[in-house]
C-alpha cells in the first residue's frame, strides 16, 4: 500500500514530459557510446490504483524495444550497458472526460555500465518518472482513446527519451562516454571561456571598489 501511495504522489507531483518522436533525426551526442546489453527487469513492480493490468513480460518487452529503438542508433567505439528496473506504473482506465480521466505513468530506475571498466557509471540508480505525452488522443485521458499496448508503448518511448536526456547531461557534467577529440576541445574551450569571464568580472568589481582620485 505504501508503494502505491508513493507512486500516486509521484505521478501527481512530477510531470516529466518529453517528445520521443525524434528518431528520424540525428541522435544527441553521446561520445564513444555504443549499446551493449539492454537489460530490463521488474523485481518490485507495483501497479497503481485505477490502472489496467499489464504483466511483467509485457513491460519488459515494451521497454526493451524502446531502449533498443533509441540507443542502437549510436555507433561509438566503446560498449556501454543500460539496466532498467521498472518500479511502478499506472495505465489509465476510462474515466469521465476532463473530470476523472487519470493519466498513465511509469516509474523506473536506470543504471549505465562501462563494459571495458566492468563497473557502473552511476552507483546510485537514476529514478525517472514518466507521464504520458500530451496529444489529441490523450487530452481526454488515454484510457478512453488508447489500448493498453498503445499506452505502454507511449510510456516506454518517453522513458527512453528521458534516459537519453539524462545520459547527455551526465556526458557534459561528469565526462561520461569519453567523446571525440572535438568534444574534448569544445569542453576545454567552454571551460577556458568561463574562467576568463569570471576573471574579467572579478577585475571589474575590483576596479569599481577603488577610491576615486581627488
Amino acid at each position: 500500500m505504501h508503494r502505491i501511495i508513493a507512486l500516486v504522489c509521484l505521478v501527481i507531483s512530477v510531470a516529466a514530459c518529453t517528445n520521443p518522436n525524434d528518431l528520424d533525426e540525428a541522435p544527441a551526442p553521446l561520445g564513444d557510446f555504443a549499446l551493449g546489453h539492454n537489460v530490463v527487469v521488474t523485481p518490485n513492480i507495483t501497479k497503481g490504483p485505477a490502472s489496467r493490468d499489464a504483466s511483467d513480460e509485457e513491460w519488459i518487452a515494451a521497454m526493451t524495444s524502446a531502449i533498443d529503438e533509441r540507443f542502437s542508433r549510436y555507433e561509438g567505439d566503446k560498449l556501454y550497458h543500460i539496466g532498467i528496473s521498472i518500479e511502478g506504473y499506472v495505465l489509465a482506465v476510462p474515466g469521465v472526460p476532463l473530470v476523472a480521466s487519470p493519466k498513465s505513468a511509469l516509474i523506473l530506475n536506470a543504471t549505465v555500465w562501462d563494459d571495458a571498466a566492468g563497473k557502473k557509471l552511476n552507483e546510485k540508480p537514476e529514478q525517472i518518472t514518466v507521464i504520458e505525452s500530451f496529444s489529441g488522443e490523450t487530452m481526454l485521458g488515454s484510457g478512453l482513446t488508447q489500448s493498453k499496448e498503445d499506452q505502454m508503448r507511449n510510456l516506454s518511448r518517453n522513458a527512453a527519451k528521458l534516459i537519453q536526456n539524462w545520459m547527455v547531461r551526465q556526458k557534459y557534467q561528469e565526462d561520461w562516454f569519453g567523446g571525440t577529440e572535438a568534444d574534448r576541445r569544445l569542453r576545454a574551450e567552454a571551460r577556458a571561456e568561463a574562467k576568463a569571464a569570471k576573471a574579467a568580472s572579478e577585475a571589474a568589481e575590483a576596479d569599481a571598489e577603488l577610491p576615486e582620485e581627488g
